[in-house]
């Protein structure tokens, strides 16, 4: 069962090696939406409606140990201001 939801863009289980050798399996979700709290575009609903559907998914999958929402590479600020 792979994980969908109308927020998220895609989504993909990622093994992750931890410091002490052991993997991990993370649900990474790719999103438009704004995740930066601080920004005026950012809508707390929204990023909880995804998260919340994201955890009911790991609830009824053992799939994965946790989930990641990140924005889509595209949509990264390529010259953050160091000073904001």
């Amino acid at each position: 069962m792979a994980f969908s939801h109308p927020l998220a863009r895609g989504a993909k289980v990622w093994p992750a090696v931890l410091l002490d050798g052991k993997t991990q399996h993370f649900l990474v979700i790719v999103t438009t939406i704004e995740l930066d709290p601080n920004s005026k575009r950012y809508h707390e609903e929204m990023v909880e409606r995804l998260s919340q559907a994201a955890q009911d998914y790991l609830d009824d999958s053992s799939e994965a140990d946790g989930f990641i929402l990140m924005n889509r590479l595209r949509d990264w600020d390529r010259n953050p201001d160091p000073m904001a």
